[in-house]
């Protein structure tokens, strides 16, 4: 086994796209080369997203059939239940997941529902489950009091470069998401941040968007990459699917962009073939999110993956191992 890649925040455009443009054989080495460095190949963690609150959000995410402002007439609904979360999150224990992830569509929580925020956190926390919420943009005592709950991860992607952002997101700004994820940080919480691939980018707005996570100063201890799943009335319902090769490519730069950080493929499985899966594990990839949805969007489910990771020789990770080496 080689020495491990050093970890470097100081990546250039040119040497990623040079990463990047290799002969797809030499970059698929490269990346796992670097993946068994640093983690196990053939284990991978299983997460379960929960969705606490649907649609009504005031953002314009063009990809997002939760919004009120892009189109999408999936109607909006209050914060759930706390049991109701906790009950969600032990059968997603009970099934092999290891870390419990609620969304909410938002653009940021108010402060009448933070008390109901906090005891989901302590509750999943209780379980023995590592926690991690995806709520908009927080101010600094939200994250204070999510922090004293114990909340583990937090989840802000930056969806795109900052240089095509404008063109899917205009009620925030690029800027906005890297000073959340550097407040999230800052409170010792972890950070989960990844993008989207397939909704008009550019290759080069690919890689911008890796450099923009690599670069930062620290790396994300998750990095979700997921291909657009077109939700119907929304501004990308007719995008183009992403090529299977290209998107393997870009799991790869990440990867050897971050060494340690848990890839996880995330949305957008139900429409690549199993074989398009094993690569992007091949990749580097080592998580994903587990059940039946994401949010509002379908997910292969426990039956499918089970069966892929037999015929792969995949593991899932138990609770508490993180796969490193």
């Amino acid at each position: 086994m080689t020495d491990a890649s050093p970890i470097r925040h100081d990546w250039t455009r040119a040497e990623a796209q040079a990463i990047f443009d290799q002969p797809f054989n030499d970059l698929l080495f490269q990346a796992q080369t670097v993946h068994r460095q640093n983690f196990d190949p053939n284990k991978v963690q299983r997460s379960r997203l929960s969705n606490i609150k649907t649609g009504g959000c005031a953002e314009d995410c063009a990809y997002c059939s939760q919004s009120a402002r892009n189109g999408s007439h999936l109607p909006a609904s209050k914060l759930i239940e706390v049991e109701r979360v906790l009950s969600e999150a032990r059968r997603a224990k009970e099934q092999g997941s290891t870390r419990f992830c609620m969304g909410a569509a938002w653009r940021s929580p108010k402060e009448r529902d933070m008390d109901q925020l906090v005891a989901m956190v302590e509750g999943v926390r209780a379980m023995g489950m590592e926690t991690c919420m995806t709520l908009g943009m927080l101010d600094d005592d939200q994250v204070i009091r999510l922090k004293g709950a114990g909340l583990d991860y937090y989840n802000h992607n930056i969806d795109t470069s900052e240089r095509y952002y404008p063109e899917v997101i205009t009620t925030r700004t690029f800027a906005d998401r890297i000073d959340t994820l550097n407040r999230v940080r800052e409170a010792g919480i972890k950070v989960c941040s990844g993008g989207i691939l397939g909704m008009g980018e550019t290759e080069m707005d690919r890689i911008d968007m890796l450099l923009a996570l690599a670069n930062l100063e620290e790396h994300p201890d998750s990095v979700p990459i997921n291909q657009l799943m077109p939700m119907p009335d929304t501004p990308l319902a007719d995008a183009e699917p992403v090529d299977g090769i290209d998107f393997v490519r870009v799991i790869a730069l990440a990867r050897i962009l971050m060494p340690k950080a848990h890839l996880r493929l995330s949305a957008g499985r139900t429409a690549m073939s199993e074989e398009t899966q094993a690569l992007c594990f091949f990749a580097g990839a080592n998580s994903i999110f587990s059940g039946d949805v994401l949010l509002t969007a379908e997910n292969p489910g426990e039956d499918k993956d089970s069966v892929l990771f037999g015929r792969l020789g995949l593991e899932p990770m138990e609770l508490g191992e993180t796969g490193a080496r």
